[in-house]
């Protein structure tokens, strides 16, 4: 599996919401997000790794305010932790070879497709459409998303 690091350079490139959001833990204001109602056939990757996360094909609209997926590109791609801020008990989800904090994950997702929904803030992430992934070296996740 290929390595997707965070390095000095691309965390310094961030925006000051983007920095808050994948170094130390925060989120975004709902219904505020570049990605919430993006349509497009593509995958997000990590803002500061690159590393591949979700695909167009697994996200839905949750009206939770935040982008919405029933399943991260790989499973391996992420990492959950227990995470007991704010008085309550969650699961935190980064990316396991950038360490970015994405989101959270919460077992009230469509039935059909696992029951899971991966509520991940869109300053986490950089979208790619269909048809410049494979130019921009994400070609062996094409199969991941629907045709445009």
């Amino acid at each position: 599996m290929k390595q997707f690091r965070a390095t000095p350079e691309a965390i310094a490139a961030l925006t000051p919401e983007q920095r808050w959001v994948t170094q130390e833990a925060g989120t975004e204001r709902p219904g505020t997000g570049e990605h919430l109602y993006n349509k497009r056939p593509g995958i997000y990757v990590d803002i500061v790794s690159g590393e591949p996360l979700f695909a167009s094909s697994d996200k839905y609209e949750s009206h939770c305010g935040w982008p919405s997926f029933t399943k991260p590109i790989e499973p391996a791609r992420v990492k959950e932790l227990r995470d007991a801020s704010h008085g309550m008990i969650r699961t935190e989800v980064r990316s396991a070879d950038g360490d970015s904090h994405l989101g959270h994950v919460f077992p009230d997702g469509p039935r059909e497709t696992g029951g899971l929904r991966y509520c991940i803030n869109s300053a986490s992430l950089r979208f790619i459409p269909r048809e410049e992934m494979e130019a921009q070296g994400y070609g062996d996740w094409l199969d991941q998303v629907e045709d445009a």
